[in-house]
């Protein structure tokens, strides 16, 4: 699903930037890590939704692979 239409980003890119980090990085260092930065900011609670989702989860049970039963929850929600 895309969470930023400015920057054409996906749930999925959020995700695999995400990857195995142990702490809870800010939008504006999802989007540094990316290669952009926010310009509408209508995207911004959903990739804090996102990090909240990754943090809360850890990094054993969710890989970003779509495999998990948080990403199954956010397919179906899309």
């Amino acid at each position: 699903m895309i969470v930023c239409s400015c920057n054409v980003l996906s749930d999925r890119d959020v995700r695999d930037t995400l990857g195995p980090r142990g702490d809870r990085p800010s939008v504006s260092a999802v989007f540094r890590h990316m290669g952009c930065e926010a310009k509408c900011g209508r995207c911004v609670r959903s990739i804090v939704a996102i990090v909240d989702q990754h943090a809360a989860r850890g990094l054993d049970e969710c890989s970003g692979s779509g495999d998990c039963e948080g990403c199954r929850a956010d397919e179906l929600a899309a």
